[in-house]
């Protein structure tokens, strides 16, 4: 087996689909361990993939682990195995406490977001030494390849990268929620306004990426005395700007904190 995917979410799911759908592994080859094993059983049978026991990880080559971190310490004495790979999606847990509830160094940190679904995540990797020279890190970046953009970090800047891009999709929504309330408030229909405000943040991803700066793209669109430039004053004085800043602030912290409560 050459993985073993532990907790099936939103991100097993995707992964295992992402890494089936471009051949980065047979889906034959992927074991699937789950509390939901009414899931399991319907994943396997859709995808190809095996449903597993606890029992059968010390066959896993490698094994994702992709659980709540309040759920890791509960686990950990069936999860470890010897001459294994391992590869964390669990945000604040650090390479040292992989390292130490495990008992092995070859472990992967790696931290996505929800747009792995689509295939187009954004996901920060790093591990020591130990999962370089064994292969794990190479896995890795070949895994989560398969579902978006992959960035080699440094550990220290692992909770500001949960705080801003894994947890980015969630602010985006509020964004656009408040638009299509806009628009609502103004006469449109509530499901154009909906789609509108999805598309107005998809296209502007689109065009912000061929912009050196994301200010640029707000003069393009701001004439003098226009429509722009009078709701881009609402948002300045109603302080966004800095609340956006603030949030990625406080979801860095909280990511800290659920790193801390692991050294316990």
């Amino acid at each position: 087996m050459k993985l073993a995917i532990v907790g099936v979410g939103k991100l097993g799911l995707a992964l295992l689909e992402g890494v089936t759908a471009r051949g980065v592994i047979a889906p034959s080859d992927i074991g699937l361990l789950d509390a939901n094993t009414a899931r399991v059983q319907d994943l396997a049978a859709r995808t190809g993939a095996r449903m597993i026991q606890a029992s059968d990880l010390g066959s896993a080559q490698r094994v994702l682990v992709s659980l709540q971190p309040r759920v890791f310490p509960e686990v950990t004495e069936w999860l470890a195995q010897e001459n294994t790979g391992y590869v964390s999606t669990m945000a604040g847990v650090s390479v040292n406490t992989l390292v130490r509830r495990l008992g092995t160094r070859r472990v992967v940190r790696v931290m996505p977001n929800l747009a792995a679904t689509i295939g187009r995540s954004q996901t920060a990797i790093t591990g020591p030494r130990e999962a370089q020279e064994a292969g794990d890190l190479a896995f890795a970046h070949e895994l989560f390849g398969a579902v978006g953009d992959v960035y080699d970090l440094p550990e220290n800047l692992f909770n500001a990268f949960t705080g801003m891009s894994a947890s980015g999709p969630g602010y985006a929504a509020v964004l656009a929620e408040g638009l299509a309330d806009g628009g609502v408030r103004m006469g449109l229909p509530r499901p154009l306004a909906n789609e509108l405000a999805a598309k107005v943040l998809v296209a502007s991803g689109e065009l912000l990426q061929r912009r050196a700066h994301p200010g640029l793209l707000k003069d393009e669109v701001s004439s003098p005395g226009g429509t722009t430039i009078a709701g881009l004053e609402v948002l300045e004085s109603a302080g966004v700007r800095g609340a956006l800043l603030r949030t990625v602030v406080a979801a860095t912290k909280r990511s800290a904190e659920l790193g801390n409560d692991q050294e316990d």
